[in-house]
């Protein structure tokens, strides 16, 4: 949703998909104009092989970042978006951060969703981001490690000290 939000904010869709084959995940892009309750928004879909790799480390990801030909500024937004995520996964799960195995966010998906967003917001010379308080849930879910609480642990973790309800 937020690659889409930001292609409905100007960022050109050719460019943005142009950066995000070049980390050659298999993976293929579309964009789709829906319209939900009256509203028309883009829809960024991640196509995903079938043989494509759903867990990595740290390390491989952001080797994937490095050699990617976006600019410096993407790069550093989106490398540390992986190690906050991989701080928040290590210290919920006792371990180094260089063994954490990210699950959901290393998947192709995950991936191009949070590197797509900071290629756009760089295409939008977007700086800074400001938010309202985070309406983070309630309950449990079950995932791959049992069931957790909403907000999972790791969320939990990477939303310490930021206004949430």
């Amino acid at each position: 949703m937020t690659v889409g939000a930001l292609l409905d904010a100007g960022a050109p869709a050719a460019t943005l998909i142009d950066a995000l084959e070049t980390l050659e995940t298999g993976a293929k892009f579309e964009i789709e104009k829906i319209r939900r309750g009256g509203v028309t928004a883009s829809k960024f879909r991640v196509i995903v092989p079938a043989e494509a790799h759903a867990h990595r480390h740290l390390k491989h990801i952001l080797g994937m970042i490095d050699k990617a030909p976006i600019t410096d500024r993407a790069k550093q937004n989106a490398s540390n978006v992986f190690r906050r995520l991989g701080d928040a996964e290590a210290r919920v799960h006792g371990v180094p951060v260089e063994k954490v195995h990210f699950h959901e966010v290393g998947a192709v998906d995950s991936i191009a969703d949070i590197i797509g967003a900071c290629v756009a917001l760089d295409l939008l010379d977007i700086g800074e981001i400001n938010t309202s308080a985070i309406n983070v849930g309630s309950g449990t879910v079950n995932t791959e490690h049992g069931m957790l609480p909403v907000p999972a642990p790791a969320t939990a973790a990477l939303l310490e000290g930021k206004p949430i309800y």
